[in-house]
């Protein structure tokens, strides 16, 4: 079934929680709460205890909460309190980390159906780098540039993270990979593209989000005709 999600989808472009990524005060402005829901699974075989204590001192200082949902495998993403946990949270990030594990870890379970009930109340939530690539459907391979299957909350839109620092070859590889109504999304550290609830994109941080579609230059404006959320 498709529908618009009722809450914020923010894509960034990895270094999160680091200065600079201001856009995290919005983002916890617009979930009206004071605590961030923080799932390290990407980080999982790259101690996610420190991208947990990162985001917590991060988080504090915009006078906020971190809440870790430590979800590292695929039998707890299918946890009953896990999944609560992520439900009623105002406020999701996934971290930077392994596309791959994290696509495994979420695909078709508890954890990410709760992500989606959360978003249908009006829940923000951001990824960072992997936690951004695996959104989307297709998702970049960083390995070779290829595409592969995503989660597929937004369609039509793959996210190229760091895309200040990656290779000019694989720029060009993920761009000519891409299916002509696919939308690369080339998004530099410390930058979020950010889609509202109704669908609309905008870009903040210290970077900018690099849009190709087909091969060519594509405007942030016709984003929101190419690109929707299926829940």
């Amino acid at each position: 079934m498709c529908e618009m999600s009722a809450g914020i989808i923010a894509l960034v472009g990895g270094a999160e929680w680091t200065d600079g990524c201001d856009f995290d005060s919005y983002l916890l402005k617009a979930s009206g709460s004071k605590e961030v829901s923080v799932l390290p699974t990407a980080a999982a075989y790259e101690r996610p205890e420190l991208a947990v204590q990162h985001s917590q001192q991060w988080f504090s200082a915009l006078g906020a909460r971190v809440n870790p949902v430590m979800v590292l495998t695929r039998k707890e993403s299918e946890d009953e309190i896990f999944a609560r946990q992520i439900e009623n949270s105002s406020f999701i990030y996934l971290s930077g980390g392994s596309p791959m594990h994290l696509f495994s870890v979420l695909d078709e379970s508890k954890c990410f159906q709760a992500i989606i009930s959360a978003l249908r109340k009006g829940a923000v939530l951001a990824g960072s780098s992997a936690g951004a690539m695996v959104l989307t459907d297709p998702m970049v391979d960083m390995r070779g540039g290829g595409l592969t299957l995503g989660l597929g909350l937004l369609k039509n839109l793959a996210i190229l993270p760091h895309y200040n620092s990656v290779s000019n070859d694989l720029r060009q590889r993920v761009v000519s990979l891409a299916e002509p109504e696919v939308v690369v999304a080339g998004i530099d550290e410390k930058t979020a593209l950010i889609r509202s609830a109704d669908g609309e994109w905008t870009e903040m941080g210290t970077g900018h989000v690099h849009l190709s579609r087909a091969g060519t230059e594509f405007e942030l404006s016709q984003l929101k005709s190419v690109t929707g959320t299926t829940i």
